[in-house]
């Protein structure tokens, strides 16, 4: 199969995706096996972009069991569900550790911080640190005291989150890309954003992955 792009060019895709979606955490992973499915050359950039699932949540977050009680109606839903969540997990080498996880967080901050990760070239590292941080060891990214040194662990300087966390920095930004997203007409998460191309969403297997972004921009655009 030919390279998506001409040589020496680069192209970028946006991950709209949110820090509490388990099935983004699965995204991200198989999204990594795809670009590894890509010719080095025909790699594109990544950037994450921010979705809330709960954007009236509490600032200090809600007690987990009472949150997805009221959301799926009955525990024995919920473990149904997990129960496919964890092995597509299982599969994307992730060791989901819902029994850890206490508390459902706002995320907004986590959003924030993973913008100012963007501008130092650090955002991948931070995403990441959110994501292990939250489903493998039961971080409570509502404590901004945890929540900074997850950011801090994936290579932001800590005088740069202390700054963005004690301010409104990045507040206007993380709400326009919100509502970009919302005008590209993104209801539910992860989606793959690239200009030019039809959205690819949910957390699609690798193989499909890659075959979308071989795709050259332009000829895939919706209608």
């Amino acid at each position: 199969m030919g390279s998506m792009n001409h040589a020496g060019m680069s192209f970028h895709i946006e991950v709209y995706s949110e820090i509490v979606c388990p099935w983004c955490y699965v995204g991200k992973r198989r999204l990594e096996k795809a670009l590894a499915l890509l010719e080095p050359a025909a790699r594109p950039n990544v950037g994450w972009r921010p979705f809330e699932l709960n954007p009236t949540m509490p600032a200090a977050g809600m007690d987990r069991k009472t949150y997805l009680e009221a959301k799926f109606g009955s525990l024995q839903r919920v473990e149904s569900t997990l129960a496919q969540v964890r092995e597509a997990g299982k599969q994307s080498g992730i060791a989901f550790a819902f029994e850890r996880m206490t508390r459902v967080p706002n995320t907004f901050d986590s959003h924030r911080l993973v913008w100012l990760a963007e501008q130092h070239g650090r955002q991948e590292q931070v995403v990441e640190a959110f994501f292990r941080g939250y489903f493998e060891e039961g971080i409570d990214l509502s404590d901004r005291d945890a929540l900074a040194a997850l950011a801090e662990a994936g290579g932001l300087e800590g005088r740069l989150i202390a700054k963005c966390l004690e301010s409104d920095e990045g507040v206007k930004a993380v709400r326009d890309e919100e509502r970009k997203g919302l005008q590209l007409g993104i209801r539910g998460v992860p989606y793959f954003h690239r200009d030019g191309l039809a959205g690819l969403s949910g957390a699609q297997p690798p193989a499909v992955m890659a075959e979308w972004l071989r795709q050259k921009a332009g000829e895939q655009a919706p209608a």
